[in-house]
């Protein structure tokens, strides 16, 4: 089987299990759904970190025990947790990653390490629970702003890539790679708008600033990979690596999104 094919067929077979999750999955469910992909997320980050393996299994178990007992320690004060959660992560995508990429720090300590990936996959968690208890279709129509620049990123970047966007960092990335992808959401937005009615500019903003997340989120996880002398985070998906791989976007992109739409909630 062929790279292409193979990572297609993952894709396939991941979204014919994640989608009806998202649809029809109760919040019981989902939150150990969820848990489930924190602890797989967990280990691999502490596989990129360097970590010995039983500190790498009791990293991943501490993880997916706190994304499971959190919102029933929290109670009534949850709401209150998640925002603080997504605040997390908001300053860490608009502060912290821009400059530790410029910086190329390698934050080799175990501890800092420890913190990071606390602050990737945690907030990550919460605003999945928040948007999938807004209804599917914020999930979904947040997630696919994702998959749309991921997939046309790629494939135009494997079509017309000549200008490198970072070669320090994923010498595979290009930006005409990243030019499709602004035009294939460009696309997305006229049809959010036509059939939500939601305005057409606000969308387009909104959706290039998710795409620059996005390209911040996969580049991050790239230097990691890079410091860690890893091409992978892990192997469970063919074609695609790591659970951590597929969701490095996802984890600067849906914390932000949920940051966006709590703002709006609490203005109207």
């Amino acid at each position: 089987m062929t790279p292409l094919l193979s990572r297609v067929m993952t894709a396939i077979v991941l979204m014919a299990v994640f989608v009806p999750a998202v649809l029809w999955a109760p919040a019981w469910l989902w939150a150990i759904l969820m848990a489930v992909v924190v602890g797989l997320a967990a280990y691999e980050w502490a596989r990129l970190s360097r970590f010995p393996q039983m500190s790498a299994n009791i990293y991943a178990v501490l993880l997916t025990g706190c994304a499971l007992i959190l919102p029933y320690l929290a109670g009534a004060d949850w709401p209150a947790f998640q925002m603080g959660l997504i605040a997390l992560a908001i300053t860490f995508w608009l502060l912290v990653a821009p400059l530790w990429l410029l910086g190329r720090w390698q934050a080799s300590s175990a501890w800092i390490r420890s913190g990071v990936g606390v602050v990737l996959l945690l907030p990550t968690w919460a605003a999945l629970l928040y948007l999938h208890a807004r209804g599917p279709g914020f999930l979904l129509g947040v997630m696919a702003v994702v998959w749309i620049a991921d997939t046309a990123a790629y494939f135009s970047g494997r079509r017309f890539g000549r200008n490198k966007l970072a070669p320090s960092i994923s010498p595979g990335k290009t930006w005409e790679g990243v030019a499709g992808a602004f035009c294939a959401l460009a696309l997305y937005a006229g049809a959010l708008s036509m059939l939500a009615g939601m305005p057409l500019l606000s969308l387009g903003l909104m959706l290039s600033g998710l795409l620059y997340l996005s390209v911040l989120g996969d580049l991050f996880e790239s230097w990691i990979k890079r410091v860690s002398g890893m091409k992978d985070s892990g192997h469970v998906l063919p074609g695609h690596g790591g659970v951590l791989d597929r969701i490095d976007a996802l984890t600067s992109t849906l914390p932000i999104a949920t940051g966006m739409l709590m703002w709006l909630e609490h203005t109207q």
